[in-house]
């Protein structure tokens, strides 16, 4: 039975740039929710979301923890007379809300990624000093991309030099200007004490030990015609998204706080407006009110079906098919996340957009076109889990032990067979080669690096043709580093690992011709294949395309494909310093071919060759990746940082002032910033901080191309 009607569900994610306090503001839902009893603090390597030892040791949140919990909005069940009063309450307006905490460092963007391709909402959190940061744009962006409606919440604003005023205004410029202030903090720094909303006019203070008890008092005098002020500009904003309203604003007559309230909702969930709240978790201020916003005005799974229809293709017929929002649908459910747990072995986390799934029922996997049987359903808790029968649409869950399934799958109904969009990952952009310490590591690593991979599809595993060694890929030099530790940890694997090396790419900059030919004529079969190419290159990010223009049979349509496979090949190894080459696009447009002698294999290497000679014309180039770094520094060392910025190719874009600190935004090479975090603590007494995370690819300046030829030759 389902326990919960469908509009009663909040699917969200708590989203933020690195150290904004998401898991500090997750720690206290699952705290004022009654989930956990005890509040665990990130610093003290104690939060409840943060399970895993690397999390707890470094106090960074490295994997999305998915956990429910359930509220009734803390405005009303405040005035309650009596417990009684307040059970009423809750059975009439208590939610289910399913939140995911995802990490901030950009080396773990894979984990935000697939979130929010399955999530309704987002809760943003800013630091109340900071304001927005790199990562703060990048998570925006992303859920740009997903169409997910968020929120924000302006934290720590018990910090010193903490401004709600500059961290909204950086809000508006950086990111959105449809943001609406729909709270004012009371005081700041030392002196912060609660929040007025403004849409009721009412301040709210806490009491209690973890600030459980919700105090309503009157505004302070001094902040009334600040107050006033928002809220004009609030009921502006908000009454141009609906007609009626903007009828009754013009016309001077009043808006009804529900008018608001639901207009901000529409406007919230169509992303056209985003209200911003405000608090410190840390202090237990404002999360509460936080958590009734949730439920005010982000969308149930069933608000969202219009502006994320559940698009997907029918197996049977090719043709696009809408479920929609419901039980009674087929099953529809989307794979997320595959994590390794050491009690039940794999879990699947999924995500259900219609019908049931119910335990001991057979699932059919559409993109790997296999069917396998629901042991276990479990409900999960962070790292506790919650075993149930069944689960319904809107319900997010985890499948244990099962075969076949990775992230990005669907999970359907047998009979009524439907493929959802996959998910999308970022390319690595570092690799390191890894050697087990000893032969009884030799087997386990292998073992343990599938294991990874399953989980983390940003994390790859190749081998180097020339000279055997396996090479592992991740986003960064910190990703590689807590895969290399976990290897270490959870399967007991020794390894030792060389120095990262930078994920180049090649491409070319001209359209050019080449011709392969591939002849052995020496008694009995010989071999021969002949086929003549143009290569162009694409724009950005299109990786590469296989044009066939054969026409008249000059070559046989069953070597059109080795052709191919040749030509694929020889992509992989490029043709400036061996590094894979992007952005190509390849025609076949002539060849031919010997009655006996042609061979799919002699087709494949002039494949290869035409393409080595083709792209040898067309003006081939290295590409590098290039990182957005940004540096927080005290103003006397502000020389010395852009110096070294500048020595390592830079190129400084901003400078801007917080508080008594530079902020320098620059876009660096990534070969250039190994060891950067230990060059800038050197070079700064260890009082400036800087965050990284990747941009784009550009063309490598010659000079450094030679050393690179060089340096693979060796």
């Amino acid at each position: 039975m389902r326990q919960y009607p469908i509009e009663k569900y909040r699917d969200i994610g708590i989203i933020a740039h690195i150290d904004a306090g998401k898991t500090t503001v997750s720690e206290r839902v699952l705290f004022y929710t009654g989930i956990s009893h005890k509040i665990g603090e990130v610093h003290e390597g104690q939060a409840i979301m943060d399970w895993m030892e690397q999390e707890q040791e470094r106090g960074i949140t490295i994997t999305a923890a998915a956990t429910t919990c359930f509220w009734t909005p803390i405005r009303l069940t405040h005035k309650a007379k009596d417990d009684e009063e307040r059970q009423e309450l809750k059975q009439k307006y208590e939610h289910r809300i399913n939140i995911i905490d995802t990490p901030g460092h950009v080396d773990f963007t894979v984990e935000v990624e697939r979130s929010l391709r399955v999530l309704d909402g987002g809760v943003v959190v800013f630091d109340g000093v900071a304001g927005v940061e790199p990562q703060s744009e990048t998570v925006w962006h992303q859920a740009d991309k997903y169409k997910v409606p968020r929120m924000c919440f302006i934290n720590k604003l018990d910090r010193m030099g903490a401004s709600f005023d500059n961290s909204f205004q950086s809000i508006k410029d950086r990111l959105t200007p449809d943001a609406v202030a729909i709270q004012i903090p009371i005081g700041l720094e030392g002196n912060f004490e609660g929040v007025i909303d403004i849409i009721e006019m009412k301040a709210y203070g806490s009491e209690g030990e973890h600030g459980e008890k919700i105090i309503e008092k009157e505004i302070p005098a001094h902040l009334k015609a600040e107050a006033e002020k928002r809220r004009a500009e609030l009921v502006e904003k908000v009454s141009e998204q609906d007609e009626k309203l903007t009828e009754k604003y013009l016309n001077g007559e009043e808006i009804t706080v529900d008018e608001i309230r639901s207009a901000l909702r529409k406007a919230t969930i169509n992303n056209k407006l985003v209200p911003v709240l405000c608090g410190s978790a840390l202090k237990n201020k404002g999360v509460q009110l936080m958590l009734d916003a949730v439920l005010d005005y982000l969308p149930s799974p069933f608000d969202v079906m219009e502006l994320k229809p559940i698009k997907g293709v029918d197996l049977k017929t090719g043709e696009e098919i809408i479920r929609t929002t419901s039980d009674s649908e087929p099953l529809t459910a989307l794979a997320f996340k595959i994590a390794t747990d050491p009690f039940v072995g794999s879990l699947t986390f999924f995500r259900i957009y219609s019908g049931v799934m119910k335990k001991g029922s057979y699932i059919l996997n559409s993109v790997k076109g296999n069917q396998e049987r629901v042991s276990r359903i479990v409900r999960m808790h962070a790292n506790k889990r919650e075993e149930v029968d069944e689960m319904y649409a809107g319900d997010l869950g985890a499948i244990v032990g099962l075969k076949n399934t990775s992230t990005g799958d669907t999970l359907c109904d047998p009979e009524k067979p439907i493929l959802l969009e996959k998910i999308t990952f970022p390319e690595p952009v570092i690799s390191v080669k890894i050697e087990p310490k000893t032969k009884a590591d030799q087997e386990k690593m292998g073992i343990a690096m599938h294991r990874l991979a399953e989980e983390d599809p940003t994390f790859r595993i190749s081998t180097d043709q020339e000279t055997g060694e396996t090479i592992i890929s991740g986003m960064g030099e910190l990703h590689l580093e807590i895969l290399i530790d976990r290897m270490k940890r959870e399967f007991g694997v020794g390894a030792n690992t060389g120095r990262p090396q930078v994920a180049y790419r090649e491409t070319i900059k001209d359209e050019a011709e080449g011709e392969g030919k591939y002849i052995r004529q020496s008694g009995g079969r010989g071999q021969y294949g002949h086929a003549k190419i143009k290569v162009k290159p694409l724009e950005k990010g299109k990786g590469f395309m296989f044009v066939n223009q054969i026409k008249g049979g000059s070559i046989p349509q069953e070597f059109i494909s080795p052709i191919e496979k040749g030509i694929r090949e020889a992509l992989d190894k490029g043709v400036v310093a061996g590094f894979p080459m992007t952005d190509i696009e390849v025609a076949l447009y002539d060849g031919s071919f010997h009655e006996v002698d042609s061979s799919e294999m002699a087709f494949k290497i002039a494949g290869s060759m035409a393409l080595q000679e083709g792209a040898k014309k067309a003006k081939p180039i290295l590409m590098e990746p290039i990182m957005k770094v940004q540096v927080i520094t005290p103003v006397n060392f502000l020389g010395d940082v852009t110096g070294d910025l500048n020595s390592k190719r830079g190129r400084i874009d901003a400078m801007n002032d917080r508080g008594n600190t530079k902020v320098v935004d620059a876009k660096v090479p990534l070969s250039e910033m190994f060891g950067y975090a230990t060059k800038l603590r050197s070079i700064t007494q260890g009082r400036a901080s800087s965050t990284m995370e990747f941009d784009h690819y550009e063309e490598v300046p010659n000079n450094i191309t030679q050393q690179i030829i060089e340096g693979r030759k060796k």
